[in-house]
């Protein structure tokens, strides 16, 4: 960390406890999240970036009186290192760590503890005031962000325009989600329902927006009644008339500032609201409560409906993802005939000009709208941080020996996209093409099963990981994450993970497949693809019906970092199948020099020996 950056956040840190001290708070909790708590963050809510210089997607510090620790999860354990100064942090595991166990070991009795209850779900104040009460102390909500109150030049809410998603591309009309929805809530025995994730708000509505980065949400809330009506919490000025005319009579705009009044007109109605108590601000689930509202936990009711693409969506990312696979073909074509050859040269290849070429490449594709997310351009050892986001201080060059990871994603209007290519410039060791080879194997694994309806995530995560565990080796993070249409490239509720996750995967589910292996110092490796819940008739008449997976993303692997003598016949016969169906959709319309490239990076592998 650059010293002055040390400087000014040691700053930062002095005046939060001078602020703390005036409100006569021991501590303060900063997670890194917004009112929503989403992943998607706008930049007047980074505040755990602003405070800490740690920019990832996930994480919370505690700050006291006279220490303060950072929890991040096994995706962030190197970044957090490089951008937060050990010196006003300690360093701790989200999970393996976590922060109330902390908050109960510092924290003495009779001292106070400040949160701000927009920023944590009810079941996180809830922990957060069991631990303080292990400390004998006590945790007290804040009706402002102490931090919004020492930020100088923080930016303006964002204020970008609310627009139609057409039914083109969403494939069903908003009025039908807005039925279906408000089924769900009366099946649960609700007469409202709270919705505070702004994908679901987007789904429902058939809208989409900028209000953050990468992402095409507008962030608002809103009340779904069980007759089907919403009650829209988005600023006027998001709306034109266009807008207004495409919601249409079901769904009332009113001002962000009316959310409290309706949440105590629905309690002082005795409405039943339905409420989510990890995904809902406890704010509004308090304000509820105060307001006599009785209260039915449960799951968003969009969630579900959202994750399983109907056939109109379906057929929209396999669209986008043939016009990405084709952009990422020519990225991959340009590499490979300029990273060696710069690098021996003594002009190598850098890792922001590779995020620049792909973009480029990308950007000429119809529908595209942006990347889904920062793209991870990491060379060498920085390819060994899981989500490592290249900048000026840490551009490292494409070197003669080394691996390169690029994860890199395209939002279009039919589709979200997210792939990891893995590619050695020059020649590779051994071990690197036996790790690799061990995570082909993983993905294959994964990417060839059947499975019985019911099954989660989590029952298929141990396929991605087994050939890895035979030789000792594994990967802190999911195997696979849900993924939008036009939406988030992250997305709930079906995830492929180590830890228990119920819900079970269904036809029209996307997801990713992404198993990797990291060693610190050296290189990273994944290989990422997405692909979608499909049925997978009986084969025979003694047989049930199954589910399976289709690859939707198309781009060639990394054949010189295969070992194929680590391969079995039907992980070799799959990895040729799936280069073949690259090869027929991409080779028209490529130029002839990068066509031809194609056909070598998609030939078969052949038998023993490593791939050349």
């Amino acid at each position: 960390m650059a010293e002055i950056l040390e400087k000014e956040l040691s700053e930062r840190m002095a005046w939060l406890r001078a602020e703390l001290k005036r409100r006569s708070l021991d501590g303060f909790v900063v997670p890194r999240a917004d009112a929503h708590l989403g992943e998607y963050v706008a930049a007047d809510c980074e505040r755990l970036a602003w405070l800490t210089g740690f920019s990832g997607s996930a994480g919370m510090a505690v700050v006291l009186t006279a220490r303060a620790a950072i929890f991040v999860d096994g995706r962030y354990t190197l970044q957090v290192r490089d951008q937060v100064a050990e010196g006003l942090f300690e360093f701790r595991h989200l999970t393996e760590q976590p922060a109330d166990e902390w908050v109960a070991a510092h924290m003495s009795a009779g001292q106070v503890l400040g949160a701000d209850p927009w920023l944590h779900s009810e079941r996180q104040i809830e922990t957060l005031r069991a631990a303080v009460k292990n400390a004998g102390a006590s945790l007290v909500l804040q009706e402002d962000n102490p931090i919004d109150a020492i930020w100088t030049g923080r930016p303006p809410p964002p204020a970008s325009p609310v627009v139609a998603h057409p039914l083109e591309y969403a494939g069903v009309p908003a009025a039908d989600k807005r039925t279906q929805a408000a089924a769900g809530i009366a099946k649960q025995g609700a007469d409202a329902v709270v919705l505070s994730m702004p994908d679901s708000i987007a789904w429902l509505l058939n809208v989409r927006g900028r209000d953050v980065p990468t992402s095409p949400l507008p962030l608002s809330f809103a009340v779904l009644r069980a007759d089907g009506s919403v009650q829209w919490f988005l600023a006027p000025a998001k709306a034109d008339a266009a807008l207004r005319a495409h919601i249409g009579n079901g769904v009332a705009i009113h001002d962000p500032g009316d959310l409290g009044p309706v949440l105590d007109d629905l309690g002082a109605a005795g409405k039943t609201v339905l409420t989510d108590p990890s995904g809902s601000a406890a704010w509004i689930i308090e304000r509820l409560r105060a307001a006599g509202a009785a209260l039915v936990s449960g799951a968003d009711p969009c969630q579900l409906p959202k994750a399983c693409k109907n056939p109109v969506e379906l057929a929209g990312t396999r669209a986008a993802h043939d016009r990405d696979g084709k952009a990422l073909v020519r990225f991959l074509a340009w590499l490979d005939r300029e990273a060696e050859a710069r690098a021996q040269a003594g002009n190598p290849i850098l890792e922001l000009e590779a995020v620049e070429k792909l973009l480029s490449f990308r950007g000429e594709a119809a529908l595209f709208q942006g990347s889904s997310f920062d793209t991870i351009s990491g060379a060498g050892p920085n390819g060994a941080i899981v989500h490592y986001r290249a900048g000026l201080s840490s551009n490292r060059p494409l070197g003669l020996g080394e691996l390169y990871l690029v994860d890199s994603g395209g939002q279009y209007l039919d589709g979200t996209t997210d792939v990891t290519r893995t590619l050695a410039i020059g020649a590779p060791t051994a071990e690197m093409r036996d790790r690799f080879t061990r995570v082909l194997k993983g993905h294959i694994a994964l990417a060839r099963a059947r499975f019985p309806e019911g099954t989660t995530g989590s029952q298929l995560d141990a396929l991605a990981r087994y050939a890895l565990w035979q030789a000792g080796l594994d990967y802190d993070h999911g195997t696979g994450h849900g993924v939008g249409s036009y939406l988030n490239v992250h997305e709930g509720p079906q995830r492929i993970v180590k830890t228990p996750n119920a819900t079970a995967l269904q036809p029209g589910m996307i997801v990713s497949n992404e198993p990797g292996y990291y060693k610190t110092g050296a290189y990273g490796i994944r290989i990422e693809n997405l692909v979608a819940v499909i049925e997978s008739p009986a084969k025979s008449p003694d047989e049930k019906d199954m589910l399976a997976f289709e690859t939707l993303t198309l781009a060639p692997i990394e054949r010189r970092l295969i070992d194929t003598a680590l391969l079995n016949p039907e992980e070799t016969a799959w990895l040729d199948a799936y280069h073949a169906r690259v090869r027929a959709a991409h080779s028209a319309g490529l130029d002839a020099e990068t066509a031809a490239w194609l056909k070598g990076a998609t030939a078969p592998l052949g038998s023993g020996g490593v791939a050349e």
